[in-house]
């Protein structure tokens, strides 16, 4: 089976999928008990067979986008070295996804889990239609609960879960996070005053960003979605950006229209339509949003954003920043 998923690369490690040549080292791995006894699912002694069972199911999981299990592999020279793995698992008709990982004893102490499950939760966030990944760790591991607090999660309770190779039930605590919690956050803006000093008690810096809605002849508008590595990733949003110092809200349209998707756009073809104004939390945003019709060159994406042209009673499917939102019923009523 042919797996369409680009390895994610992070500086020490690549998340690649499982292959079938991995088995053997796989097996070699986890057949542990200072591994397996803190794994729920898997038995122990934990059969060579499973191995290659295992494998070629996360393969039909990844095509299938119901789960995504890969292998952790470092180098050691000009050799690939298996290291673990880690795993989503998306909850079905949901957008949560369930984070789960296993590193060999060997490499244990070198913050492997942490990095791999760390990179794959903010791939996932950023690129899969989740707000929110969750998992568990025994009471007793404080490792792994250690690991979950440095990616990002967040305790969320206790309970109980079966683990299979100590045939029976143990507590277990919960930990869970959105996206506002795993993806980076939003940097305080310059102030529009001149200085912080000139801000009366008690007021919040204001950001101004300026924003499209690029409808082309079908009627469908263009969201971008927020890429890996940028505040909100994985949000779809109309395109558009900060403002520089000194441009006006069509100046800083056009610039940020050519930057993004390569197109070149006229300040005559853009309509003010309405606006959005943000509580942000650390400042106010203040977001005029424009219509554009007309353009010169072929949209592209040229900052690695994903783009959907949709039907304008189809983007409240579309998770969006708070932001874009309100804009949502007024756009669809419009057209």
């Amino acid at each position: 089976m042919t797996i369409d998923f680009q390895p994610l690369r992070t500086e020490r490690l690549t998340l690649r999928p499982l292959r079938a040549e991995d088995a053997a080292e796989l097996h070699r791995l986890i057949n542990d008990w200072e591994v397996v006894r803190n794994l729920s699912r898997l038995p122990f002694p934990y059969p060579r067979e499973l191995a290659d069972e295992w494998i070629a199911s996360t393969h039909k999981q990844i095509a299938e986008g119901t789960a995504w299990h890969l292998a952790i592999v470092g180098q050691d020279g000009d050799t690939e070295v298996l290291v673990g793995c880690v795993g989503l698992t998306r909850v079905p008709d949901t957008r949560r996804a369930e984070l789960g990982y296993w590193v060999g004893r060997r490499f244990w102490g070198h913050g492997v889990a942490t990095e791999a499950a760390g990179r794959l939760s903010r791939w996932a966030l950023a690129n899969l239609d989740l707000d929110c990944i969750f998992a568990k760790a025994l009471v007793e591991n404080e490792r792994s609960a250690a690991v979950l607090r440095r990616v990002g999660l967040v305790e969320a309770g206790r309970g109980e879960a079966e683990f299979r190779a100590r045939g029976g039930v143990l507590p277990v605590l919960h930990f869970e996070a959105g996206r506002e919690d795993l993806t980076a956050p939003p940097p305080l803006p310059e102030p529009v005053v001149s200085t912080a000093s000139a801000l009366p008690p008690g007021a919040k810096p204001l950001l101004m960003v300026t924003a499209c809605a690029l409808v082309d002849p079908d009627g469908r508008v263009l969201l971008a979605r927020r890429p890996e590595g940028k505040p909100m990733a994985g949000l779809w949003e109309f395109p558009g950006g900060k403002l520089d110092p000194g441009e006006t809200p069509e100046q800083g349209l056009i610039r940020e229209l050519k930057e993004e998707l390569d197109i070149d756009v006229s300040a005559a073809c853009l309509a003010p339509f309405t606006f959005a104004s943000h509580d942000a939390g650390a400042f106010h945003l203040l977001m005029p949003l424009y219509l554009c019709r007309r353009w010169e060159g072929t949209v592209r994406a040229t900052e690695g954003q994903a783009l959907a042209w949709v039907r304008p009673n189809k983007l409240s499917d579309y998770a969006m920043p708070p932001a874009d939102k309100p804009l949502v019923a007024l756009l669809r009523d419009f057209l």
